[in-house]
């Protein structure tokens, strides 16, 4: 099946008639509102979109072409054995950005989730364990939006003590050897 017969066979199932395909390079991209993101990867999901293999977001609010929202998340399934694939883009509003997790859906969602409200600050309502996976805990903001200052100053951490490696080694010797 065509990735536009899909999409208008979701559209309708989800009674969204007339949603807009956006190009993503060699895949097309059905919009749809972020009030239906959850609910259509489910529908992909029963279709046979077994595989979530990417969830991404950027940050329109610099683009010189009008968008529906400042961020923009997008969703690549595949449905196996035949590699057929199907993307998902949902815009979400400057204020409070959030869509509906899909962890529940698909257990790869957990890491892609959590690396967009790192950098963006998109929040996904659902998820297990919504925290930092790329920046530290400590880390103010989120560094790929397109109003994070350049230049900006972290607030120092304390540094970790550091691990005797020869230590190591020497007590994984005593252990296997014993002792010698």
């Amino acid at each position: 099946m065509s990735e536009s017969a899909l999409y208008q066979k979701l559209a309708s199932s989800l009674g969204l008639e007339g949603l807009p395909e956006e190009s993503l390079g060699t895949v097309s991209a059905l919009v749809v509102p972020a009030a239906s993101w959850h609910a259509a990867a489910l529908w992909l999901k029963q279709q046979g979109f077994s595989m979530l293999i990417e969830l991404g977001a950027a940050d329109y609010s610099k683009h010189p072409l009008p968008h529906p929202g400042r961020y923009a998340v997008a969703a690549h399934f595949m449905a196996l054995p035949g590699f057929e694939r199907a993307c998902l883009k949902a815009y979400v509003p400057a204020e409070s950005p959030a869509l509906q997790s899909l962890c529940g859906l698909y257990a790869a969602a957990n890491w892609y989730e959590r690396e967009a409200w790192d950098m963006f600050g998109i929040d996904f309502p659902g998820h297990p364990e919504l925290k930092r996976i790329l920046m530290y805990e400590g880390f103010e903001g989120h560094p790929l939006r397109k109003d994070y200052p350049l230049g900006r100053m972290q607030p120092l951490i304390p540094m970790r003590e550091a691990v005797d490696y020869e230590a190591v080694r020497q007590a994984a010797r005593r252990a296997g050897q014993g002792g010698a």
